[in-house]
């Protein structure tokens, strides 16, 4: 007779933070009132609607404060207080929002590569999410800026996409991880790459940790805000505004230190405090000293 096994509940550390949402105040926050049932239509439209509502943003890091990434933490700066934030955030906010309504969401980390080759070892560090809908896994991020894709991009080799004006590539790389590309100027731009394998919120939290604490880390080195939008897309870094449009190579804008308050307001909706606007503006100084002296130096 062959021994039955008694299958065991799932440690809570495997699971999302689901019991803790505020969905009502989450579907505010991204002005959605489509359907909710755990579709592929669902899960398309809550991810462009959080997409068009919430930035990626460092400015938490640059102006002092420390990122956590608990469910009560995340919905404190991300919904109440209607901030922004990068991949660890808000991937772990839509992975707990789409688990509450009923989907299978699953983590991944990614190598990120950012045009680098496919065939070079990048360190781990990137949040994505993997969802099982419709009788497919697709990956779905929220999380990686003004590059990332609008909609859930199914988990198939060689597979190309449009979503609106903006074209990926979903391929396997030499290294055999999955690879996500993005067309720019009518070249494929190598975005990341990434494995099957599982990525915990306990993995997040470490990763966030360094991506936050880090003196290496672009996050802890500049001041960054992007948005990824239907038709135009933007990236602030320190006091250089990018903005993109299909098709046409990028705008370049640069912000004088003291309007940078007024260009994250304005461009990217996002409120500071006073006391983060008068640390934003103390880190913003700095640049310009930097700049100044490395023009009288001639570098």
């Amino acid at each position: 007779m062959q021994a039955v096994r008694n299958a065991q509940p799932l440690h809570e550390s495997t699971q999302w933070e689901t019991s803790a949402l505020d969905l009502d105040a989450y579907l505010a926050r991204i002005d959605y009132r489509g359907p909710l049932a755990p579709s592929l239509e669902t899960l398309t439209a809550l991810q462009q609607a959080h997409l068009a509502a919430v930035p990626f943003e460092n400015l938490e890091i640059v102006t002092g404060g420390e990122i956590r990434i608990d469910l009560e933490s995340l919905q404190d700066k991300l919904v109440r207080r209607r901030r922004g934030g990068y991949c660890h955030e808000q991937n772990t906010l839509f992975a707990t929002v789409l688990d509450r309504l009923g989907f299978e969401v699953a983590g991944r980390n990614a190598r990120m590569l950012m045009g680098e080759d496919a065939s070079v070892v990048t360190p781990l560090g990137h949040t994505l999410l993997v969802v099982k809908v419709a009788g497919h896994d697709w990956m779905v991020d929220v999380g990686v800026g003004n590059v990332g894709p609008r909609e859930p991009i199914r988990l198939e080799a060689d597979l190309e996409v449009s979503h609106g004006p903006w074209e990926y590539r979903l391929e396997r790389s030499p290294l055999g991880y999955w690879l996500l590309r993005h067309k720019r100027l009518g070249e494929w731009f190598n975005i990341y790459q990434f494995s099957d394998e599982p990525c915990y919120r306990a993995d997040s939290g470490e990763y966030n940790y360094l991506a936050s604490r880090h003196p290496g880390s672009p996050f802890v080195r500049r001041i960054v805000a992007q948005h990824n939008g239907a038709e135009i897309r933007l990236a602030l870094t320190d006091l250089e505004l990018k903005i993109f449009r299909p098709g046409q190579a990028p705008e370049l804008q640069r912000i004088e230190a003291d309007a940078l308050p007024d260009v994250l307001r304005q461009r990217f909706g996002l409120a500071l405090t006073p006391e983060q606007e008068r640390a934003l503006l103390q880190r913003a100084e700095t640049l310009v000293e930097t700049t100044s002296e490395g023009e009288q130096l001639g570098t």
